[in-house]
């Protein structure tokens, strides 16, 4: 099994917002100036930056003046640099719906009530303090090359079958997350053991094929394109459909038993300088009128509760206190070794 912990050429960044003790890593670091400063509003967020960026600069233009500090980091250490070291961050992005909730649940986050934040379903908020903008499935992102003459599976049944009758063609190109260090791996993973039993046996069979491990989706799906990987399971379907265009090799398939639906959440920390536009950036996100324009500048999944009520196999992930139950740490140890256990095989 081969581990990839960080994504290529990772920068680390010695961040003038933080103590002198900090120590959290960040992976990218981008300032979007503006001509004439009027004020700076800074984000920590687990989205990649060339995917974000559009809708930054969408929010500048009905913001003249603002300018922006955008830093991306992991999930984990997202969570590290607010609840373990007071990190002062205006905006907190993240798809790791179980750190952003006890981030909140302990008292790290600010109230924000506004009309636009109540244009949100209920299901798309949490405590006033945490709000979903996007609804993104977790598929299988896969190469059609690697499946010639293979039957596409439909379900996860069909494609641990598939993998366990073919194993000199994906020895060694199968991605998953390593749950030990991405927040969003270890969300899905607990998520699909509610759903079904066959994580188990996905996990026991991926193991056999000597998985590879990732960090993110966006390295696993660079690394299907590339040929690296036959395929990448439970990556983001946003990022995925981002690499569609100009690949006619790669194809995104939708478990028909279950698809889990990650909501990318926003939070302000209570460390905000700017709390006042703060609130407004998160207005921005989950404005009713800005759905459209999320979608069509970033490629993420607006929130619509008419999808959901479609997609019959569509599972969201709730936000509340559910989603604290596998952040417990004897809990979270005795799932790690469990995975570990059929993930990690001699």
């Amino acid at each position: 099994m081969r581990v990839h912990y960080t994504a290529l050429g990772l920068i680390f960044w010695v961040l003038l917002l933080l103590t002198p003790a900090s120590g959290f890593e960040a992976e990218e670091e981008r300032l979007f100036e503006v001509d004439s400063r009027a004020a700076t509003l800074n984000i920590i967020s687990t989205a990649d930056l060339n995917i974000f960026a559009p809708l930054v600069e969408a929010f500048q233009k009905q913001n003249p003046g603002v300018e922006v500090r955008y830093i991306t980091a992991s999930s984990s250490e997202l969570m590290k640099a607010l609840y373990d070291e007071d990190a002062e961050f205006d905006i907190a992005i993240s798809s790791a719906m179980d750190l952003q909730t006890k981030l909140v649940n302990d008292g790290f986050a600010r109230r924000h009530v506004s009309t636009e934040t109540g244009t949100l379903p209920d299901w798309a908020k949490w405590r006033d303090r945490l709000f979903a903008f996007t609804q993104e499935p977790a598929v299988l992102v896969y190469s059609k090359a690697a499946f010639e003459g293979l039957p596409q599976p439909t379900n996860r049944d069909e494609l641990i079958a598939l993998l366990r009758e073919n194993p000199d063609r994906f020895a060694g190109r199968v991605g998953t997350y390593d749950i030990r260090e991405s927040g969003a791996g270890y969300l899905f993973a607990t998520q699909d053991s509610r759903q079904s039993e066959s994580l188990w046996r996905m996990a026991e069979v991926m193991g056999r094929l000597d998985a590879q491990l990732y960090c993110c989706s966006s390295q696993m799906i660079r690394d299907v394109t590339n040929g690296r990987l036959a395929l990448a399971y439970n990556v983001l379907g946003s990022y995925a459909a981002a690499h569609l265009e100009g690949n006619p090799d790669l194809n995104i398939l939708q478990f028909s038993d279950f698809t889990t639906v990650m909501l990318r959440t926003v939070l302000i920390p209570n460390t905000a300088r700017d709390p006042d536009l703060a609130g407004q950036f998160v207005d921005f996100l989950v404005s009713a009128e800005n759905r459209a324009l999320i979608e069509d500048l970033t490629g993420l999944p607006s929130i619509d509760p008419g999808v959901l009520q479609k997609e019959a196999a569509f599972r969201p992930i709730r936000l509340g206190p559910g989603l604290l139950v596998y952040l417990d740490q004897l809990k979270r140890r005795t799932f790690i070794r469990a995975w570990l256990n059929a993930m990690v095989q001699p």
